[in-house]
């Protein structure tokens, strides 16, 4: 027979545990609740209208619009292009995301400066119109699974570069991307961090961007949602469209296989 003391002890245990996971429990009802509240009425619609008038707008030096644009599956066509990017492109030689390849389009049809644009800060000027492009591309793929190409050299070494940079720390605080985003079950205040190296931990982060950020009333697109992850690692931030984005972007895109796109998202 157990001691008295021991007993108590034991009890007190097992009510406390019973308190956390119910606590646990209340607190992701919460949040699910809050998130479903919020996806209601996503104000990235506003993008993605603002995107659709940008895309058929005769516009730049060339006054033509991008209803020529090809994103990898003819010039044009929209529809199911977002899930396979990034990937590598024969004209420009290189491999490029949703916003890269939108700029590439909008030098070679529409006559704008791709560098001048590339300098321009998140949520300016023709930056500011890039993400609504991206918004309204990515959002003619929504419900569609992901499924990045890999048949190209280039592809494949993206993949195995933004492998080797996932997992690499650095930085101040000695970071990586998988210090929060490489194991299950992690969380920074409100927001869950989804296990990015696997399904279907990747199609939730990877496959919710563009999101609206409801924290700033902003759009991000997935090249600013990089670029903050580097700034919380306090590693130098990357230029708009760096081979390390880049690389990233096709890891965690490959990964993503088979997840469905969720574009536009939501987030805190």
């Amino acid at each position: 027979m157990k001691h008295p003391v021991l007993r108590v002890a034991l009890l007190a245990a097992g009510v406390l545990a019973a308190g956390a996971a119910q606590a646990q429990a209340s607190t992701a009802e919460g949040i699910a609740k809050y998130r479903e509240m919020l996806q209601d009425g996503n104000p990235a619609e506003l993008f993605e209208m603002k995107g659709e008038e940008l895309w058929k707008q005769k516009r730049g030096p060339k006054n033509v619009s991008l209803e020529q644009c090809d994103l990898g599956k003819g010039p044009g066509v929209i529809k199911g292009a977002f899930v396979e990017l990034p990937r590598f492109f024969k004209d420009s030689n290189r491999i490029e995301d949703l916003e890269g390849r939108l700029i590439t389009c909008m030098e070679t049809l529409q006559g704008f400066k791709g560098e001048d644009i590339r300098k321009t800060a998140f949520g300016r000027g023709e930056m500011a119109n890039v993400t609504a492009l991206a918004t309204y591309v990515a959002t003619a793929s929504k419900g569609m699974k992901f499924n990045l190409p890999q048949s190209h050299p280039q592809e494949k070494l993206m993949y195995e570069t933004g492998k080797r940079l996932f997992f690499t720390r650095g930085g101040t605080h000695d970071f990586s991307c998988a210090s929060c985003h490489g194991s299950d079950d992690k969380r920074i205040r409100l927001q869950d961090l989804p296990n990015l190296t696997k399904n279907p931990g990747d199609g939730i982060g990877f496959a919710a961007w563009p999101a609206y950020r409801v924290s700033n009333s902003q759009m991000w697109g997935m090249q600013l949602r990089l670029n903050d992850c580097f700034r919380q690692m306090r590693w130098p931030e990357p230029k708009f469209g760096s081979d390390a984005t880049l690389a990233l972007s096709t890891y965690m895109g490959v990964n993503a296989k088979g997840a469905e796109s969720i574009v536009p998202a939501i987030k805190r």
